[in-house]
Parts: structure tokens; C-alpha cells; sequence
């Protein structure tokens, strides 16, 4: 263990944060994401819930500040009367985090999955929340 970085880390997630460069993406998947057959790199989070993770993440973690939306969720499904109220969670530990207020797009499902292939990452988590499914892109850290 080290000072200052959340439990909520593994030695590979750090690892893959850490190799990870200006514009690279990690998914930070939920539970019912089909991570094993989308990742190139699949980072187990099993049993941890979005909301933490992402925070412990951000900690660590600078999203693009050139991006316009730095973060993608996975739209809902027209038709689905699934509620998203993590999305809400999620924009406010952005927020803290980070500063941006609004840091999403929206991604179709399918495009998403072909988005998450190309992704530097995948994180299975154990969130069970419904369209829980985030994007993050990296940004710089400016004072090296």
C-alpha cells in the first residue's frame, strides 16, 4: 500500500493509469458490461461500486482539458424507461474532481461497445446500476 492512493486501486489499475497518455480512454464498466470480449486490457474491480472508484481515480487521474466532453456515457436505449440517477453522482464527483460542469456525451450502445475496443482499458467493476458505463479521456499534467 502507499500513502494517498484509495484501497480502491490495484497495483494493475494503478499500472494502467499510469501507462497511460494524453488522450488515451479508459471504460470504467458496469457489471453487466461485456468487458472480457471488448477489452484490450481488462482491469478486474469486482465487488467495487462506480461512484468510489471514480473518485479515487480522479484523484490520480487529469481528464483532457482540451476535449469538449472529456467523458462519455452510454445512452439510453430509446424505448428503455431505465432511470439514470447515477449519472447525476457521477457529473458532481467529475465536477469536484476536475471542473467541469458538464463533461458528457452521450454514445449509442453499439458505438460505445466499439468505442470501449479501442479504449487503452477496461475496468470491471461490481456496480449494478443501470447504463452505469463511463468513458474518461486523459488529459496532461502540466507540471511534471
Amino acid at each position: 500500500m502507499l500513502i494517498g492512493i484509495s484501497k480502491l486501486i490495484s497495483p494493475e489499475l494503478i499500472k494502467v493509469l499510469m501507462e497511460m497518455g494524453h488522450g488515451d480512454e479508459i471504460v470504467l464498466a458496469d457489471g453487466n458490461f461485456p468487458g472480457a470480449s471488448h477489452a484490450q486490457r481488462l482491469v478486474r474491480a469486482d465487488g467495487h461500486a462506480m461512484p468510489e472508484l471514480l473518485d479515487a481515480i480522479l484523484a490520480l487521474f487529469p481528464l483532457d482539458p482540451y476535449a469538449v466532453k472529456p467523458a462519455a456515457l452510454m445512452q439510453i436505449v430509446p424505448g428503455d424507461t431505465a432511470e439514470t440517477p447515477i449519472w447525476e453522482t457521477y457529473r458532481d464527483i467529475i465536477a469536484r474532481r476536475s471542473g467541469f460542469e458538464e463533461p458528457f456525451e452521450q454514445v449509442e450502445r453499439f458505438a460505445f461497445y466499439e468505442r470501449a475496443k479501442q479504449a487503452y482499458a477496461v475496468v470491471a467493476t461490481g456496480e449494478g446500476a443501470l447504463y452505469a458505463n463511463l468513458i474518461l479521456k486523459k488529459g496532461v499534467i502540466k507540471e511534471l
